[in-house]
């Protein structure tokens, strides 16, 4: 079994399998609740667990996935997104912008006078700062000024399912029907 386990496949394999579970639970409850991420995060710790594989065996295929998490994430999510929404961003720039400022400003200044409100040293400042930036993205920035990076990513991950649980749920509640509007407060 530690052959198999120790492999950096086993890693990649069950990360796959525990998304795609995700997915299709996502699909077929309807709802935001049932985050996919968040989904297989909670199985592979329970397939972890359960079997008593080492987390060092997981993170072997984990490396190697995050190897390709920056390229893939620019290609795929900001750049074609962007590319596909040019027009309405070209209608919308300024309101774009500066919401998209506001809202890195907002997030950068509560997280900075929470961690001084807890008394915080300056390594889990530094880690918790950019919270709401992707994850590769994330990480270096914490890196370069000192934090801890696995606080960063845990940050990161607990903001993104956050947010993709309760944003659909707070443009619904505060009826929000400009999508424009929705993309910028989301």
């Amino acid at each position: 079994m530690e052959a198999v386990t120790s492999s950096p496949l086993f890693g990649i394999v069950l990360s796959i399998l525990a998304y795609a579970v995700g997915v299709w639970l996502n699909r077929k409850a309807k709802t935001p609740l049932v985050n996919p991420l968040l989904v297989a995060i909670i199985l592979v710790a329970l397939v972890l667990l359960a079997f008593h594989i080492p987390l060092e065996h997981y993170q072997a295929g984990g490396d190697f996935i995050a190897l390709f998490l920056a390229p893939a994430l620019f290609a795929a999510s900001l750049a074609l997104s962007v590319y596909r929404q040019r027009e309405i961003l070209k209608k919308n720039l300024f309101p774009v912008l500066l919401g998209c400022a506001a809202g890195s400003l907002t997030s950068m200044l509560s997280v900075y006078g929470l961690c001084r409100a807890f008394r915080l040293d300056e390594k889990l400042t530094a880690s918790m700062l950019p919270k709401s930036v992707t994850t590769p993205i994330a990480m270096e920035i914490s890196r370069q000024h000192g934090g801890i990076v696995p606080v960063t990513v845990a940050a990161v991950i607990t903001t993104g399912i956050l947010g993709s649980m309760l944003a659909p749920l707070l443009i619904k509640a505060l009826r929000v029907k400009n999508p424009v509007a929705a993309g910028v407060a989301i």
